[in-house]
């Protein structure tokens, strides 16, 4: 089922206008109408508050929208993987070759030319995507939105597979001042535009992690979120770095978490009241040997994980 179909259908039934529609939704006209067309894609399932008030205006159950939308993204990952993925729009492929450094921009296209959109291309539009992804969410929590709200929350949304031209033009083209990438190493230096502000370099590589780390998450981890009164304050960032903490052989209990997560605020610790700490953050029984890369697969090794870290 497609939840355009549902929407345009219900629209009809109830006599209700797109416009309506839009003001109920908080988005634009504009938006309401290409997502209609099929010029843009459905929102993610995840974007329960939009559905929400979509559903109200439309006069559907709690969380059938959402539910339609998530049901008609798993039959297209399942089209997506039993075939070959379609290729990149031109202007995707031109800008990234374009912003690459000059002297690989060459060796990049030829490569890319090989294979449509095969694992090697993937690999990079998916890095430089959540770069830029990442970019426009720290703008969006200063309070600085490049663009209109509606085509923010689709472009934080969207994947590697639904990368558009109007994406290039209005985040990934203003957001991505350039990159470079070793081809022996598969690591990736990008500079984000912070203009008038210096660029903010991210470096993406493959690093080394013991063998015997746990790739699930810690009991104790999973009890400490599920006790409001350990967890219920810590912020999105902070329950990111305290589910990356991994361990060989001891397993942590809730109580441990909870005081991490102090420590991780004590002023003290901190004295220069820089952000919370990222994922990058490795605790002391996290050394050793496994290769890892930071934002995603490494093209051919299904068995290696990522690990980003970041530099100014």
């Amino acid at each position: 089922m497609d939840v355009r179909l549902v929407i345009k259908q219900r629209l009809e039934e109830l006599g209700l206008e797109q416009r309506g529609l839009a003001a109920a939704a908080r988005v634009t006209e504009s938006y309401i109408s290409q997502l209609l067309t099929r010029k843009k894609a459905p929102p993610a399932a995840g974007r329960t508050a939009l559905y929400e008030r979509m559903n109200a205006f439309l006069r559907l159950p709690r969380g059938k929208l959402s539910s339609i939308a998530e049901a008609q993204r798993r039959e297209e990952l399942k089209k997506s993987l039993a075939g070959t993925p379609a290729a990149l729009f031109p202007e995707v492929r031109e800008l990234l070759i374009r912003k690459c450094n000059p002297v690989r921009q060459a060796q990049l296209r030829s490569s890319f030319e090989k294979q449509s959109f095969g694992e090697f291309e993937r690999f990079v539009t998916r890095t430089l995507l959540q770069a830029a992804q990442r970019a426009a969410r720290d703008r969006m929590k200063n309070g600085r939105r490049p663009h209109g709200r509606a085509a923010l929350l689709d472009f934080l949304h969207t994947s590697v597979f639904n990368v558009s031209p109007e994406h290039c033009s209005s985040f990934l083209a203003p957001l991505i001042d350039s990159w470079d990438i070793d081809l022996n190493s598969f690591a990736l230096e990008i500079a984000l535009n912070r203009r008038p502000a210096p660029p903010q370099f991210l470096h993406f590589q493959f690093v080394e992690m013991e063998s015997g780390l746990s790739r699930n998450e810690e009991p104790g981890f999973r009890e400490f979120i599920s006790d409001a009164s350990m967890s219920s304050d810590a912020s999105p960032e902070e329950i990111v770095f305290l589910k990356s903490l991994k361990f060989k052989q001891h397993r942590p209990s809730p109580l441990y978490y909870y005081r991490e997560l102090q420590s991780l605020r004590d002023p003290l610790h901190f004295p220069e009241a820089a952000p919370a700490p990222s994922p990058n953050h490795r605790h002391k029984g996290g050394a050793g040997k496994q290769l890892q890369p930071v934002s995603g697969k490494r093209p051919g090794s299904p068995s290696l994980r990522a690990r980003r870290v970041a530099r100014r």
